[in-house]
């Protein structure tokens, strides 16, 4: 017999074909940027701190609110090695939306960096909107080191914060120990205060229509009860704040200070007042201090009301930016034991405390005003 030969067979290439419970190679790269993008989030806050202390934003202003990044460079005092650096950062903080930069001409000059809407809230002239202190406090080191041990704290079975486990002080056991962390935090306050007020009261000031008499309880050096007594001088505007407090706060004609301690009594009034209070504590001390204040007020037929400023989650702006940032300033409070909370936690001290109704007005950005009737 002839034998018969056969060709031998070909490898073939195999295609791997995703299948419907398979990502594809497009999907496992795009989840890749997404890891990255969520993991690296805290290089444009460093890089936003640094360019704050470096005064950049007053440099731009400075130079006529456009600057080259040779002239920054000179501006700030930065060694000429540093220039290439400098424009790293601050395409980081360009890409960001935090700068806007101007395009070059022609190819032989320099772009120029400008500010944008959210960096004029950073620049130091700018009195009544300087943002500067209150994102110092946000980003200063003794705030993001306890985030760093999270998963541990998590795990750990004792009640203390964050915070506390970190630095083996509570935030205003360190403030008191502590001149210049004091004065971090008080300069932190002031600033929100002064940016906050006129806005509150160009967009909901009839709440203050018709009082006589209000108490901004934990009103610090009374800059929020300074600006209600300008606006409504028939109200009778007092701070009350702890003694140490209190003691530094400047006279005025038109407010008047009052030391104690908010647990334990609030002066009666035809309203009370509190901003950025209820986030720093948790609800029991919230129904508590609630409590204190309907025994401080008139019924609702004769007027009184508590005015509260906070956040209340998810009733703020539909946005991607403004949803995140609610959520992030929550996380950011339980640092401290605090918490930012949806209407139904709000509802659920309110009721706790013995008030009837209330009233939500989302017109401020992430916060809100609330109304509280007894």
């Amino acid at each position: 017999m002839i034998p018969i030969h056969t060709q031998p067979k070909k490898n073939k290439l195999k295609i791997m074909v995703p299948t419907q419970d398979e990502p594809s190679s497009q999907d496992l790269l795009q989840a890749q940027v997404d890891l990255w993008h969520h993991a690296l989030g805290f290089v444009k806050s460093m890089a936003l701190k640094c360019a704050m202390e470096l005064q950049i934003p007053n440099a731009i202003q400075g130079h006529g609110g456009s600057i080259t990044p040779s002239e920054l460079a000179t501006n700030i005092g930065l060694h000429p090695s540093k220039l290439p650096r400098l424009r790293r950062i601050m395409r980081v903080l360009t890409v960001s939306g935090i700068f806007v930069i101007h395009e070059a001409a022609s190819p032989d000059k320099e772009v120029t960096y400008g500010l944008t809407p959210t960096t004029r809230l950073l620049v130091s002239d700018e009195i009544k909107s300087n943002l500067f202190p209150i994102l110092s406090l946000i980003l200063d080191s003794t705030v993001i080191s306890p985030f760093l041990d999270m998963h541990s704290w998590f795990l750990d079975e004792c009640s203390t914060s964050l915070f506390k486990k970190a630095h083996g002080l509570n935030i205003w056991e360190m403030a008191n120990q502590d001149d210049t962390y004091n004065q971090l935090i008080n300069n932190a306050m002031v600033s929100d205060t002064n940016f906050l007020m006129d806005i509150i009261l160009r967009e909901c000031g009839d709440v203050f229509h018709g009082i006589n008499s209000l108490i901004d309880v934990a009103g610090g050096h009374g800059g929020a009860a300074r600006v209600i007594a300008k606006a409504f001088p028939q109200i009778k505007c007092t701070v009350l704040d702890l003694p140490h407090v209190v003691a530094e706060a400047p006279t005025d004609d038109h407010v008047l200070f009052i030391p104690g301690d908010m647990f334990k009594y609030i002066p009666p009034a035809h309203a009370i007042f509190l901003k950025s209070i209820f986030h720093d504590w948790g609800d029991e001390d919230c129904v508590q201090l609630l409590k204190k204040c309907k025994e401080a007020i008139p019924p609702r037929d004769a007027g009184g009301k508590v005015i509260i400023v906070d956040m209340v989650v998810g009733s703020g702006p539909n946005a991607v930016v403004t949803r995140d940032t609610e959520v992030f300033f929550d996380l950011f409070m339980m640092c401290f034991e605090g918490k930012e909370r949806e209407e139904f936690e709000w509802k659920k001290i309110f009721m706790e405390a013995g008030f009837s109704d209330y009233k939500i007005m989302a017109v401020l950005g992430v916060r809100s005003v609330i109304e509280l009737y007894p």
